[in-house]
């Protein structure tokens, strides 16, 4: 049963706000969710087939893997499931705890994928040893999730609040189906559960002198030295600038002076300029920063630019998209009130007590605007910055675009990115709730 595995992709063609695609095509640690699956999958698989449903997987005796493709799962997880599920040589199903904090408090919000079956949450991949069969067992899967502070609310602004936490899994798993999944996977799922297990690598005795004697031979605190920051070819880095692992770098990635870069992934052709702060964010590739803008546990898709003075903390910017000068995405209510965003057109609690915001494909945002915590902006989107309007308060549409105000606007500006009801009817009103309660 060690033998390599066919592979079936049951397709999820639902569109994913603001993005309007596919979870499969959106952005994860810098590569799309498709490829993503597909490269840690490659030691496994040799066949691949992708259907529609489970009923459609073939019912030959090949030994199967069947997974959903808006699942995210990293390297750690996927192994731990296979190595158990062929010990036991029968059906199976990836299953949870009803009590792993990193299910419950972060992947199960804002979902359904994830859904409890008596005693467990059952998730749609399974393995399949003999060919599908009717009925497959479900096999808990321990995420290990710790509990990890990102920062510290002061008292006199938020008294019951104390330490800001993630439940961060050393074995990663989410159903994709809002953006904030998509912030998840780059972020707590993704970025800070290598740090994680980098962490726990450090402990060994050997891996601990490795990265000493290196960090000794280079001259370089231990943080920065190439045992923890990976740097691709052609880059170039101003010998002012601070870099700290676990970061890994692209090609031809040009890093000004003063820039802090840490525990972060930069994508190929990225250019980030004098001043700019990135930290546990990823940035993909193609992407801009001029001086001084500032990513905080923030992920930026290929071929964007977030212009100087701007500040993004725990937001997604999708691939095309432009972010003026000064522009600021807050992450925080003032009152103590939880923070809400749409789901499936019903506003709901996202869970979180910070949450930025997110910005579709293809979008031009002018300077100078302040966006309200978990508000979107839908792709395809122009907003100018004016006196009486500069504060987003509520969610933005394609249809409120201030391009679309301009006598052939819609010309200058091509729409690219259609909402799934306008795809399969071009006439239908839009069925999307408008707006959004602070």
């Amino acid at each position: 049963m060690n033998g390599k595995l066919r592979k079936v992709i049951i397709r999820d063609r639902r569109l994913i706000p603001p993005f309007n695609e596919p979870a499969r095509d959106l952005m994860v640690l810098n590569k799309p969710l498709w490829l993503h699956q597909r490269d840690l999958l490659a030691p496994y698989c040799d066949e691949e087939l992708e259907v529609d449903s489970l009923d459609e997987v073939p019912d030959d005796r090949v030994p199967t893997l069947v997974y959903r493709d808006n699942l995210f799962f990293d390297e750690p997880f996927l192994r731990t499931f296979l190595e158990r599920a062929r010990r036991l040589n029968k059906a199976c199903r990836v299953a949870f705890a009803l009590n792993d904090p990193a299910i419950v408090h972060h992947a199960l919000p804002l979902q359904r994928g994830i859904r409890r079956e008596g005693d467990v949450y059952v998730a749609d991949m399974w393995y399949f040893p003999y060919g599908k069969e009717s009925y497959a067992r479900p096999l808990v899967i321990e995420t290990l999730a710790r509990e990890i502070g990102y920062y510290r609310v002061p008292r006199y602004m938020a008294p019951r609040q104390g330490d800001l936490t993630f439940w961060v899994p050393l074995r990663a798993f989410l159903s994709i189906e809002h953006w904030v999944h998509v912030f998840m996977a780059n972020s707590p799922f993704g970025i800070f559960a290598e740090g994680a297990r980098m962490e726990d690598r450090i402990q060994r005795l050997d891996v601990k002198l490795r990265i000493l004697w290196r960090a000794m031979l280079e001259r370089r605190q231990v943080l920065s030295s190439s045992a923890l920051v990976r740097i691709g070819r052609n880059v170039q880095i101003d010998p002012t600038a601070v870099l700290q692992g676990p970061t890994i770098i692209g090609d031809n990635v040009t890093i000004g002076a003063g820039a802090v870069v840490a525990n972060s992934i930069i994508g190929n052709n990225v250019n980030i300029g004098q001043g700019v702060q990135v930290l546990l964010s990823v940035v993909g590739d193609g992407c801009f920063l001029p001086f001084r803008a500032a990513l905080f546990m923030t992920t930026m898709m290929e071929h964007s630019m977030v212009a100087q003075n701007t500040c993004l903390q725990l937001c997604v910017v999708g691939r095309d998209t432009f972010i003026g000068a000064g522009t600021t995405f807050t992450d925080f209510n003032l009152l103590p009130k939880p923070i809400r965003t749409h789901f499936r057109g019903e506003l709901v609690e996202a869970g979180m007590p910070v949450l930025g915001g997110c910005v579709g494909h293809h979008c031009r945002l002018g300077s100078g605007l302040v966006i309200y915590p978990a508000r979107m902006i839908e792709s395809d989107v122009v907003l100018f910055a004016t006196s009486d309007h500069h504060v987003i308060t509520r969610n933005v549409y394609y249809e409120d675009s201030d391009h679309l105000r301009i006598p052939g606007g819609a010309a200058l500006y091509p729409r690219l990115y259609p909402r799934e009801e306008e795809v399969d009817q071009p006439e239908a009103a839009p069925a999307l709730e408008r707006g959004n309660a602070p």
